[in-house]
């Protein structure tokens, strides 16, 4: 028997067992794919192919991807200008809990205690009954999708971005598997009904219109799933959000040149908005506030006193179909 020498050859075999549970629609017409082979999958109604390329399954159509070009070419300026990503494994495999560069300590603190209070107050009180189907979107460097695997649950990881410093390629530095790849929130390449969490990893703010974001989650959840939030900035006051907006963008313009605002978004949440989401699409929040320290929870106080604007908080939020309370 020959031996498999190329090691894309073994490594895409592992990736098709592990990823033979999930099932796959087409984000054209959400035909049910068939497998062709471990890097391709074909839609039997349209005949339109979709390929696995360095591990990610590429589900942008020509069309999609010029249209997130700028997009994703602004991102991935602002990210690399930051110090974001390494060579190393380790600076992965070590995330959230350490940034070993020191560049960005005081994110990731934050991811970390987000991610912690997921942890417990979603995964742990929902794994009982073994492994969970998580889609992890805006997986960026698949971190996320990484401490989850960790613990025996199947990943999926979505994102725009597939460079392998801060987007999508960096998931060759895990030793575990789970599927990768690159789809749109709003056409998201997996069947209906599978996923026992969706998790908008700190991305859900880059959403068009959060209904219908929501809503193709839904499609995407078993009935009784959690859809989480996390991550993404929640005021009370909208005025704050929009000033919190014209600050990056005049920041983004004054040091990179543009505004980074390519692509329209949502951009922040308010208590009043998820309310409306809520009775929009009959689901049912809770939210989690992380401790962080003293000084952040100072933080308002501090604002008001100087006659600054609302800073943001960062929660977990966590959504449920209303029929199940």
């Amino acid at each position: 028997m020959p031996l498999l020498s190329d090691p894309w050859t073994i490594y895409n075999s592992c990736l098709a067992m592990r990823s033979s549970s999930l099932s796959f629609t087409c984000p054209q017409c959400s035909t049910p794919l068939e497998q062709i082979s471990s890097i391709s999958l074909r839609c039997p109604t349209d005949e339109l192919e979709y390929f696995r390329q360095d591990g990610i399954w590429r589900f942008l159509s020509p069309a999609r991807l010029e249209y997130y070009q700028r997009f994703i070419q602004e991102y991935e300026t602002v990210r690399s200008a930051e110090g974001r990503g390494s060579v190393d494994s380790a600076y992965y495999q070590a995330l959230p809990f350490q940034d070993l560069t020191g560049r960005m300590a005081s994110d990731w603190k934050i991811r970390a205690n987000g991610f912690q209070t997921l942890l417990t107050q979603v995964i742990a009180k929902t794994e009982t009954n073994g492994p969970l189907k998580i889609l992890d979107l805006g997986a960026g460097n698949c971190w996320l999708s990484y401490r989850l695997a960790l613990k025996s649950h199947i990943l999926a990881a979505v994102d725009l971005l597939t460079n392998s410093l801060d987007g999508l390629g960096a998931h060759i530095h895990y030793p575990v598997d789970f599927t990768v790849a690159q789809a749109e929130f709003d056409n998201i390449p997996f069947a209906n009904n599978q996923f026992d969490i969706v998790i908008y990893n700190a991305s859900f703010h880059y959403a068009v219109s959060y209904r219908e974001t929501l809503r193709e989650a839904m499609r995407c959840l078993t009935p009784d799933g959690k859809i989480v939030i996390l991550d993404s900035p929640i005021y009370n006051d909208r005025t704050s959000g929009e000033k919190m907006v014209r600050e990056r963008e005049k920041h983004f313009k004054n040091l990179y040149g543009f505004s980074s605002n390519s692509i329209p978004s949502e951009n922040f949440l308010t208590y009043q908005k998820l309310a409306r989401l809520a009775f929009e699409c009959s689901l049912s929040w809770q939210t989690y506030e992380p401790y962080y320290n003293l000084k952040w929870a100072l933080r308002p106080w501090l604002a008001k006193l100087r006659g600054s604007r609302e800073p943001a908080k960062f929660l977990v939020i966590v959504g449920e179909r209303e029929h199940l309370k």
